[in-house]
C-alpha cells in the first residue's frame, strides 16, 4: 500500500493507524501547492480531488477520505481492536464520532486557515469551534478515549485535527481533559513514529 500524505494535514490520521496496525506501507509525500509527489508524479492523476490523504492499494485502487480510509485499515486487522465490528452498535458510535470530527472540528477549522476571510468572520467560526471543544472536553473527562477505555481510529483522527489549534493560539489549558488526552495520544509509539517520519517533531 501507498499512503499519499502532506505534513500537518489530516493524512497523519491514517498514517498513525497504519503504524498502530503494523501494516506494510510506503509513504509518498505530496506538495499541496504544486500537486506533485516527491517522485515527480501528478497527484491529480492519483486523486482527482487533489488533496490528501489517499491510500493506493496493491491492486491499484485508490481510496480517499480519511474516515473511510481508517475504517478500511482497521478492518484489515480486526484483532487489533481499532474499530468495533461492522454492523455492531459500537461501530455506529465510531462512525458518529468520525462524522462529528469531520464536520465540526476538521471542517470547522478550515475557514481559520483562509487568509482571505476577515478576522471578524473567523471569530464566529472560532467561537463555534470552542463550543465543540468544550463538548469534547466534557466527554473525555469521563473516559480516556473517545469511545471509552480503548484507543480507536477516531482518536487518531481527533488527535490529528486538534494539533492544528496551535496555529490559532487556542490553548488547551482551559480544557484539562483534552490536554491530558493529547499527552496520552502523543506518548503512543505509533504517533511518535508517524510524526518523526513526517518530520513533524
Amino acid at each position: 500500500m501507498k499512503l499519499y500524505f502532506a505534513p500537518d494535514t489530516c493524512s497523519l490520521s491514517p498514517h498513525i493507524v497504519l503504524r498502530e496496525l503494523g501494516l506494510p506501507f510506503e509513504l509518498v509525500k505530496v506538495d499541496n501547492k504544486t500537486k506533485k509527489t516527491t517522485d515527480g508524479r501528478d497527484f491529480l492523476a492519483i486523486n482527482t480531488k487533489g488533496y490528501v490523504a489517499a491510500l493506493q492499494l496493491d491492486n491499484g485502487a485508490v481510496l480517499t477520505e480519511g474516515p473511510a480510509i481508517v475504517q478500511y485499515l482497521a478492518d484489515l486487522k480486526p484483532e487489533a481492536g481499532l474499530a468495533p465490528p461492522n454492523g455492531s452498535w459500537e461501530r455506529v458510535r465510531l462512525q458518529e464520532a468520525l462524522n462529528f470530527i469531520s464536520s465540526e472540528i476538521h471542517a470547522g477549522m478550515g475557514p481559520l486557515f483562509n487568509a482571505a476571510i476577515p478576522v471578524e468572520v473567523k471569530t464566529i467560526f472560532k467561537d463555534k469551534l470552542v463550543k465543540r471543544l468544550k463538548q469534547i472536553d466534557a466527554a473525555l473527562a469521563q473516559q480516556d478515549y473517545l469511545l471509552g477505555a480503548q484507543f480507536s481510529v477516531a482518536d487518531a483522527y481527533l488527535f490529528t485535527v486538534l494539533r492544528w489549534t496551535g496555529f490559532f493560539s487556542i490553548d488547551f489549558a482551559q480544557w484539562p481533559a483534552i490536554a491530558g488526552y493529547m499527552e496520552r495520544i502523543s506518548s503512543r509509539g505509533s504517533v511518535k513514529a508517524a510524526l518523526e517520519a513526517e518530520a513533524l517533531v
